[in-house]
């Protein structure tokens, strides 16, 4: 498994941004995929997954109806996040697990490096 992130930058508070994550290992198929996230000085937190079917999706608290996760195929996943709040500005990491809920609890198989997101105020 190796994922890719891509689609961070900095953006104004209420904007977009949207997050791709790929696996050029091609490994992925039966997998759950998501993203978690860290700011600086916090501990790591769950931000959202979507089962290898796409059917199930689940979201953290803090990005409910303002981020959608979506399972493009067995080895891409993609998250778009819309009115962009400043305590939205962490690293993203794309990960992988056996499920949804795995990944929520952050028992994760593989991540990535991670994409850089900075919502200003």
């Amino acid at each position: 498994v190796q994922l890719v992130e891509s689609g961070g930058g900095l953006v104004q508070a209420g904007g977009s941004l949207r997050l791709s994550c790929v696996d050029s290992g091609r490994t992925l198929r039966t997998s759950a995929m998501g993203w978690f996230r860290q700011a600086p000085g916090k501990d790591r937190e769950f931000v959202a997954s979507v089962r290898w079917d796409g059917v199930t999706k689940l979201y953290g608290d803090s990005v409910k109806g303002r981020f959608a996760i979506s399972r493009d195929n067995e080895n891409m996943a993609t998250l778009q996040m819309n009115n962009l709040k400043p305590e939205d500005t962490a690293v993203y990491y794309c990960a992988a697990a056996g499920t949804t809920v795995e990944l929520q609890s952050l028992w994760l198989d593989a991540w990535g490096q991670g994409t850089r997101v900075t919502v200003s105020s």
